[in-house]
């Protein structure tokens, strides 16, 4: 279990608030021994600018391999505009909503208290900016003319506090330690710590509820203590040793930014942000498979405001033609035209959402291909059959989304170009788990795409593997573990 420490300049700075054993000075942790293991420091020193104490207390608590808060990059970043600037952009949308004041040149100066703020209309925002710079008080300052914008944000000490803004800060503060680095239950057999992200809320995410316990009991059978997390947890992550994302993952989303901060905390991860980053985006993996010669249907890259390219898709692709947006799922964003007329409306349509659009050759089958992938190794094998009167498994045309039936075979009964052609695909992209999309046409296996957190779900991909199915991706999660620690043991 972490040990959770709070460290203050001096006793005296501790007066307004509740006794406690975990709060330390600096002096106190200056004498701790340096290879303590497992703890999580919040650094409360009063000031953290360069070769002071605050910030010389994160730089020794990174040093002992302590997770601490703020960390070095978040007082580096917040130090200079200019660096922590370049990071607005994902704050914006909740910026955006922000109602503008009656009069223009307005100015507000509000305080973040581990994310969490007074004024619910800024909540939103106050969580986001504590996604990426994680300190304890985070000062806020906005201006607006047309809308509002963040002309400034500092980092404060706790000792700059009124005594109203010092309840809201004990009150965040108390919530914060409890929800971040609370006690959990975990066996004596356990070795490891397991995070599975995953969220309730999703309408169509690439497992059930059943399959989520599924991959939880296994994980148990083999000796995780395994936990399952949300969105709200993203500060969470390093209380663990691995995270499974069972979330749909994007770039711009939560999803990523887990797999980022899960990489950066050490953590085993599937799938790693390498691999969202690849997978999420059809016009790279278009250009991966030309460079790879990957066997794939005749792909166009279509530019928006280029007739050339479009005349040239005509006469390469024929009619019909697939045409995609980029970072689509689930069949969403991808469409079928049967004429110039129709590709030039529906084009049109996606450039809207993207400058860059996909288009492939139409290549008629009664299923499409899945085949599971983990490790560069065929895992599972699944046929989808198309929708009732559609062309594609998923049918989001009607109020009530709906799929073709499946078909699951062992590996040993895929054809042999299929298994070639999703090894294939999937090597250059790295050694995660991967779901590759195949069409079998005239003997040849053609890869239409790799998805970074393939579907599992109770009764389908499962269907011929069983309970194995899951142990054999929990397995993969010790293998990688017990090798990471076996390597920081030789070092």
């Amino acid at each position: 279990m972490s040990q959770v420490l709070i460290v203050i300049d001096r006793p005296s700075d501790w007066g307004p608030y509740y006794p406690s054993e975990r709060v330390i000075t600096f002096a106190e942790y200056l004498q701790l021994p340096a290879r303590q293991q497992r703890v999580r420091v919040i650094n409360l020193c009063a000031d953290y600018d360069y070769r002071a104490e605050g910030y010389y207390c994160s730089l020794l608590a990174e040093a002992r391999s302590h997770r601490v808060l703020p960390s070095v990059r978040t007082l580096n970043d917040l130090s200079v505009p200019q660096l922590y600037k370049l990071q607005l952009a994902p704050v914006m949308p909740a910026l955006s909503r922000l109602r503008p004041p009656a009069d223009s040149g307005r100015r507000m100066v509000v305080k973040s208290f581990f994310g969490q703020c007074a004024e619910p209309a800024l909540q939103p925002l106050a969580r986001l900016l504590f996604d990426r710079f994680a300190c304890p008080v985070l000062e806020i300052h906005l201006a607006c003319e047309e809308s509002w914008e963040i002309v400034d944000l500092r980092i404060c000490s706790h000792r700059e506090l009124g005594d109203e803004e010092e309840t809201l800060f004990a009150e965040a503060l108390d919530r914060f330690s409890k929800q971040v680095w609370r006690p959990r239950k975990k066996s004596e057999n356990s070795r490891y710590d397991l995070a599975i992200l995953a969220n309730p809320e999703e309408p169509l995410p690439p497992s059930d509820a059943a399959a989520l316990k599924k991959f939880a009991r296994a994980g148990r059978e083999l000796g995780f203590a395994v936990e399952m997390i949300g969105p709200a947890d993203y500060m969470r992550l390093s209380e663990f040793d691995a995270l499974f994302i069972r979330e749909t993952t994007a770039i711009d989303h939560h999803t990523y930014r887990f797999a980022k901060k899960a990489e950066a905390e050490g953590l085993v991860v599937l799938d790693d942000p390498t691999s969202i980053l690849r997978c999420t985006n059809k016009i790279y993996l278009a250009d991966l498979f030309a460079t790879h010669r990957v066997p794939a249907p005749k792909t166009c890259i279509l530019h928006r405001g280029d007739e050339s390219g479009l005349q040239k898709a005509l006469a390469e692709l024929g009619l019909p033609m697939v045409i995609k947006i980029p970072d689509g799922s689930f069949s969403r964003g991808v469409v079928k035209v049967h004429s110039e007329e129709e590709l030039r409306d529906r084009v049109g349509e996606l450039f809207a959402e993207s400058s860059l659009v996909l288009a492939q050759e139409f290549l008629y089958t009664e299923f499409d291909w899945r085949v599971g992938v983990l490790n560069n190794k065929p895992l599972y094998a699944c046929r989808y059959y198309m929708a009732k009167n559609h062309w594609q498994i998923y049918n989001h045309g009607n109020k009530k989304n709906s799929s073709g039936s499946f078909a699951t075979l062992p590996t040993f009964e895929v054809p042999k170009a299929v298994l070639r052609a999703a090894l294939r695909a999937t090597r250059p992209i790295g050694s995660g788990f991967y779901g590759v999309d195949v069409k079998e046409s005239a003997g040849k296996g053609y890869v239409i795409e790799v998805n970074d957190n393939p579907s599992i779900d109770s009764g389908v991909e499962d269907k011929y593997l069983g309970r194995e199915l899951y142990r054999l991706i929990m397995q993969e999660f010790l293998r990688r573990l017990d090798a990471r620690r076996a390597g920081q043991q030789q070092n």
